[in-house]
């Protein structure tokens, strides 16, 4: 790398600003960070645009788990109209302490479905995020309806989530789990069926450790990809 600057902004991606150090990330095997799941997500929602589906930035979703005042969470998730949204993606980090940015060392998936009225966490490494993931449903489930009521909403744990084969590709997984629901989601013939078939079995046939570890020359490749286009570069 020479010479380069680590903190050197590469790119602008709507609210995301990306930087030389996340390339050197994606292009080794290393923990994805904030910045590289939150572009992704980013991504996922300009592809799978709809008012019905939010994929929540890993910070929001970081604050609604450790709010220290629970009573002003509600102004704070006000902005994100969860009543309005029939799937809502939070990624999950499993940091401690809330003085230390870019903390933690695993990341996890807790997904919301309306029509099955069910929150589902999607975790590569035999649910070692569990209680993060519960700590976050209990802070959110009373804003996802207008009349603040949590009856009849479920908590499931995706005990036969794929699971990661190392210790570091679990942004991975989220990030293509997260693409294989979204998938789903956009599907028309997948709303007729019974809700508790949900994505599961997509999630099962798609998300392998070979596809998963595609996901870091498939990231890496696509912010290359659009800052040459933002650039004024023929892309490849």
């Amino acid at each position: 790398m020479g010479g380069s600057n680590p903190d050197e902004k590469i790119l602008s991606y709507n609210d995301v600003v990306l930087r030389r150090s996340d390339l050197d990330i994606l292009s080794g095997p290393y923990f994805l960070n904030d910045r590289i799941i939150e572009f992704y997500l980013s991504y996922l929602s300009s592809c799978h645009a709809s008012q019905d589906v939010l994929l929540v930035p890993p910070s929001i979703s970081y604050w609604i788990m450790n709010c220290p005042l629970i009573d002003s969470l509600k102004e704070f998730v006000e902005p994100l109209h969860l009543p309005a949204k029939t799937l809502v993606l939070f990624p999950i980090n499993d940091n401690d302490d809330v003085s230390k940015a870019e903390g933690g060392s695993h990341w996890s998936l807790l997904a919301y479905e309306r029509n099955d009225n069910v929150f589902i966490h999607h975790d590569s490494s035999k649910g070692i995020n569990r209680s993060d993931a519960t700590r976050l449903y209990n802070r959110v489930r009373r804003f996802m309806s207008d009349s603040g009521s949590t009856s009849n909403i479920r908590y499931l744990e995706c005990t036969d989530s794929p699971q990661q084969k190392n210790g570091y590709d679990c942004g991975l997984y989220v990030t293509a789990i997260a693409r294989v629901i979204c998938l789903w989601h956009g599907d028309d013939r997948n709303k007729a069926k019974d809700g508790s078939h949900l994505w599961f079995s997509s999630v099962k046939e798609q998300v392998t450790p070979s596809s998963v570890a595609e996901m870091r020359n498939e990231i890496l490749g696509l912010i290359r990809g659009l800052m040459e286009k933002k650039q004024g570069l023929p892309a490849g």
